[in-house]
């Protein structure tokens, strides 16, 4: 198999040979080498500066150290990532929560003292391709750390910011919290039963969207730079990303300057399409044709339900939702959760139980994809993580190693990376600019 790269205009050879001269070969190397394992992960050689902590900034860079990006997290020396100490429950015979598991795999762990470590920051930024970093917008400017001096160090250093509010207008000094991100954003109002308060759904899911939306933009940016060899700013933020996630909701207000509200698990625009109590939980179906309607009443044993004027279509069935509701309602709590999935085996229309936790890591096809991954833990014996939930037919997308202790590659980083040798290891350990 020949592999042949075909180049931007723009693209100069000058720029190839710099990439791959920082990535450990040349160019031919490098296609040899895609030619013969294919399955290697896409972001092979890629490095990670990751001064992020909570839960966007180190969701996102997780998602890259899934896909072989060699992610350096920097932390506070003595303290870490605040999200070590969200517990209990933390993992056993350490001092780390389980919180923490869940968002810091394939990274290493450094320790440096941004206030008095700057320089260490500086070499590394300049051996790194991505910097991602979650501070209130000026914070690290303050440190000397900010985009300007570092694109002066590192101008090939893609930058992302991760914020509550952005780098711009009157709320870019406020501290961002998911909950905040999600109140103000409109999240919160849309959520919860119809006549009830608010509710918070139960992740920081504008967190995760918004490492997402950071993760996808720092993969733009390193194509861009292919073609430019110039880095650049990122910034994504809670408020903006929440807004973004409006999607339907937003477009109808925007464009009917229609109102939203509560409306539990059910679909403003879809009826039915919700949850319904049996005998012992819940299941949530949904109809997104009539024909898929015509099919639950089959099932159901009411199939003249579906020639009723009320419901023959998706529009009448809207407007007469209540009466709809009431009456599967009571049909539906006549069996048990796993009776009805019996019934909806081979259903047409999208339908599945409510599950806790336990029924979840339960279930035969999260079983069946090896969702769930083991991994050797140095203090607590093994950690179970759940994996990456996209799949590549040519390359590899994994958990390679778990969530690192604070401090435990500092030495190995800062000796193999930046050629430090042990002596000045020592005197930055002893002068607390390193842990």
């Amino acid at each position: 198999m020949s592999v042949r790269f075909v180049l931007p205009n723009s693209l100069s050879n000058r720029i190839v040979r710099n990439f791959y001269a920082r990535h450990g070969g040349n160019l031919r190397s490098n296609c040899r080498k895609l030619s013969t394992n294919a399955r290697e992960f896409p972001l092979e050689g890629v490095k990670i500066l990751d001064l992020t902590r909570i839960v966007a900034g180190p969701y996102c860079t997780m998602v890259l150290g899934d896909l072989g990006a060699e992610v350096y997290k920097i932390e506070r020396p003595y303290a870490g990532d605040e999200s070590r100490k969200w517990g209990p429950p933390f993992m056993p015979n350490s001092t780390d929560s389980v919180y923490f598991m869940a968002a810091n795999r394939n990274k290493k762990s450094v320790c440096v003292n941004l206030k008095t470590g700057r320089e260490v920051i500086y070499e590394l930024a300049q051996k790194c391709d991505v910097l991602v970093e979650n501070y209130v917008p000026g914070k690290l400017d303050g440190l000397g750390l900010g985009y300007e001096t570092l694109k002066t160090i590192a101008p090939s250093l893609v930058y992302c910011s991760i914020t509550g509010f952005g780098s711009e207008g009157p709320y870019r000094s406020k501290p961002g919290y998911d909950v905040i991100a999600a109140s103000m954003g409109g999240l919160l109002h849309i959520t919860g039963s119809e006549d009830g308060p608010p509710a918070k759904v139960g992740i920081a899911i504008t967190d995760i969207a918004t490492g997402l939306y950071a993760h996808g933009a720092i993969l733009a940016a390193l194509l861009q730079r292919y073609r430019t060899g110039r880095g650049q700013k990122i910034d994504v933020n809670l408020f903006s990303t929440q807004v973004a996630c409006l999607i339907n909701v937003a477009s109808n207000y925007l464009n009917a300057n229609k109102e939203a509200k509560r409306w539990g698990t059910a679909h403003e625009s879809i009826v039915p399409y919700e949850a319904f109590e049996t005998q012992t939980g819940y299941i949530t179906l949904g109809c997104g044709s009539d024909a898929q309607f015509v099919s639950l009443c089959q099932l159901l044993g009411v199939e003249e339900l579906a020639q009723d004027v009320r419901f023959v279509n998706n529009r009448t069935r809207v407007d007469h939702r209540n009466e709809l509701i009431t009456i599967l309602s009571a049909i539906l709590k006549r069996k048990t959760s796993s009776e009805w999935m019996e019934v909806f085996k081979e259903a047409s229309f999208p339908v599945g139980p409510i599950n806790s936790m336990r029924e979840v890591f339960q279930d035969s096809h999260i079983k069946a994809i090896g969702l769930v991954k083991t991994l050797p833990h140095s203090t607590a014996g093994e950690v179970k993580l759940v994996g990456p939930p996209v799949v590549y037919s040519e390359a590899r997308n994994e958990v390679t190693s778990p969530p690192p202790q604070l401090g435990q590659h500092t030495n190995d980083v800062l000796r193999d990376l930046l050629g430090y040798e042990e002596e000045k290891i020592n005197r930055l350990r002893k002068e607390n600019i390193i842990q």
